[in-house]
């Protein structure tokens, strides 16, 4: 990366840290809506760490990481640079909503097209604008649908420099996902650039444990490309292959009898689907050995939901 760095029209030099407002569009009512890229650069050049939050617009854990890390200038490298976006769905976090007001998912929206829907335009944004000056990125999410997450990172094991990244990470786990079509991450491995995915805790709610292992995990990333001195020992991470969603076979309250992070063995049972009037008590059984990973915390459901995320091998 050169010394100096331009995003829209904006110069950045070593040793400096400026916002850029990239506009995107205006609310009906004319109030416009910028896309805030906060850029912190190093004395010496580097390697360029991209760090998203908010392309769902009701997943706030990741907005606070990127806000705790500015605001304990932790995230200003000694050397490279970062790109921090704590807000890509202004739109949906306004609305504490997932997506935008028509409905479009950001995050299967790329690589975008800048005449297309506004989710395909800030696809677009970030793909034109944003990208091309980037080495590697970690996209931070949160479970959504009242569905919690467990304190994860996700990438493709077939991808060897991304799953390098993710041990450098070394969230509680670490599991294999294939990239999805049209999703940031697939975009960015066309076009060389390497995204691996933290995900923890719950749409519209704060996840302190999970929020704190985000920083540090951003921050051993950091070390491991050179860009910080040592801030902290790696700890272990679980790496599993597969996971798998119980479903509910029939409906009705949901109570689990496991906590997120749990261990289960063979024939675990991982909660009762209860009759509401007081009859039929339904047990929610797996059959092999893994980590909780995901849960519903939806207590009524109905045939066929998604009740509880496994990781095994």
């Amino acid at each position: 990366m050169p010394d100096i760095i331009t995003i829209k029209d904006q110069a950045i030099g070593l040793d400096e840290h400026k916002i850029v407002n990239i506009g995107i569009a205006k609310l009906p009512s004319y109030t416009n809506i910028d896309l805030q890229v906060n850029v912190y650069r190093g004395k010496k050049d580097g390697p360029v760490l991209l760090v998203t939050g908010g392309l769902h617009g009701d997943e706030i854990n990741g907005i606070e990481i990127i806000r705790e890390l500015i605001n304990s200038k932790k995230i200003h490298p000694e050397v490279g640079t970062v790109i921090a976006i704590p807000i890509v769905n202004v739109y949906g976090f306004i609305l504490n909503e997932r997506g935008l007001p028509d409905g479009k998912d950001i995050n299967r929206s790329f690589p975008g097209v800048k005449g297309g829907s506004l989710a395909r335009l800030i696809a677009y944004t970030l793909m034109n604008e944003i990208l091309p000056k980037v080495d590697y990125g970690i996209d931070l999410h949160t479970g959504g649908a009242s569905r919690s997450n467990y304190p994860q990172i996700r990438c493709s094991f077939d991808i060897p420099e991304a799953l390098e990244l993710a041990k450098a990470f070394s969230a509680p786990i670490t599991l294999h996902s294939k990239l999805i079509d049209k999703s940031f991450r697939s975009a960015a491995h066309k076009k060389g650039k390497e995204i691996i995915v933290y995900e923890t805790g719950e749409s519209l709610r704060l996840d302190k444990n999970g929020i704190q292992i985000g920083i540090e995990g951003t921050l051993r990333l950091m070390q491991h490309l050179g860009m910080i001195n040592q801030v902290s020992k790696a700890q272990e991470t679980e790496i599993f292959k597969k996971s798998s969603w119980i479903r509910a076979k029939n409906s009705g309250l949901f109570n689990p009898e496991f906590k997120l992070g749990a261990r289960v063995g063979k024939k675990s049972i991982l909660g009762y689907i209860n009759d509401p009037y007081g009859g039929l008590k339904t047990k929610v059984v797996f059959s092999g050995e893994g980590v909780i990973i995901g849960q519903n915390n939806k207590p009524i459901v109905h045939k066929g939901d998604a009740l509880i995320h496994i990781a095994y091998n």
